[in-house]
């Protein structure tokens, strides 16, 4: 394969992503913060490079998948970072979650570059990452899109990689995906609430409800995790909280009312405050339950 990539941030996401491009014959040149995962890589197959910098000079496709909006501009912008070392014509993907401001203005540093940049931000957590089915959220020009096509099929679901328009639209995308994620997440939890308090076997309220209108993955992955209180972290409350405080901008921004999205990032932040920024987002549902005076 001509096109040679090179992967920036190897976390929960990033690591189970570029072992699936090098399990579909893609050169990969990999760096992250820690280096327990580099090596791992590098075990799997993939070359490491010591700066964000060094990546850049010897890719052509640059991914980048870091927490937030100030991680993904350090990587770019900063000393050693990939707009300092990139070549003309390189395309840069950034799947993180970010601000679309931000997205758009880095969008455009890079045009001035002469290369080209795409916010692509997923969603399917751990799991989607580990099997390459990816919900993929694309804002950038169309021929880019095509560039990176395939690259991306190699991390994601070929049927669920969109493009949404121009730079920024990917990640007004993941915006509007994260607003119904805590919106259903918060009505899962009080439903197993109400039934907890009545008396009801929450686990056959949720098997009713999976095979009606009430269904959804929100309801199948994460209400499971919620009847067994597993708080593995998969998408970490801290991480959540981010995004959340994203949409709250954005919404801002474009004068949207979204008042249910407000409570949810509220109970978000009443979950964070009870110590649990590091479990997994889904425990929201103890928040509802301690409203509830259950335990």
């Amino acid at each position: 394969m001509s096109e040679r990539i090179g992967f920036i941030g190897l976390g929960v996401m990033g690591r189970p992503m570029a072992r699936n491009l090098l399990a579909r014959g893609f050169r990969v040149l990999v760096h992250s913060r820690s280096r327990g995962p580099v090596d791992e890589l590098v075990a799997a197959g993939a070359e490491a490079a010591e700066t964000p910098a060094a990546v850049a000079r010897q890719s052509t496709i640059i991914i980048t998948m870091v927490p937030d909006s100030p991680d993904v501009e350090a990587v770019l912008e900063g000393p050693d970072g990939v707009f300092a070392a990139m070549a003309p014509g390189s395309l840069v993907v950034d799947t993180s979650t970010i601000a679309p401001a931000v997205a758009r203005r880095l969008a455009a540093r890079a045009a001035e570059l002469g290369s080209a940049m795409l916010d692509a931000p997923v969603s399917g957590g751990e799991v989607g990452a580990t099997n390459a089915s990816l919900s993929i959220m694309i804002g950038g020009e169309a021929a880019a899109v095509e560039r990176a096509r395939p690259v991306l099929e190699a991390m994601g679901n070929a049927e669920r990689i969109v493009h949404i328009g121009a730079s920024g639209s990917g990640q007004l995308c993941k915006v509007c995906n994260q607003m119904v994620i805590g919106g259903t997440l918060a009505a899962v939890s009080e439903a197993f609430a109400l039934a907890r308090k009545a008396g009801v076997d929450p686990a056959r309220v949720r098997t009713v409800l999976l095979g009606g209108f009430a269904s959804s993955r929100v309801l199948d992955a994460h209400g499971e995790r919620i009847l067994k209180s597993n708080y593995t972290p998969g998408f970490r409350t801290k991480l959540f909280a981010k995004d959340l405080g994203i949409a709250a901008d954005t919404l801002a921004e474009y004068q949207t009312p979204a008042p249910v999205a407000a409570v949810v990032q509220q109970l978000v932040s009443a979950l964070m405050a009870s110590g649990k920024s590091e479990s997994d987002y889904s425990s929201l549902a103890t928040v509802l339950f301690d409203l509830a005076g259950l335990e």
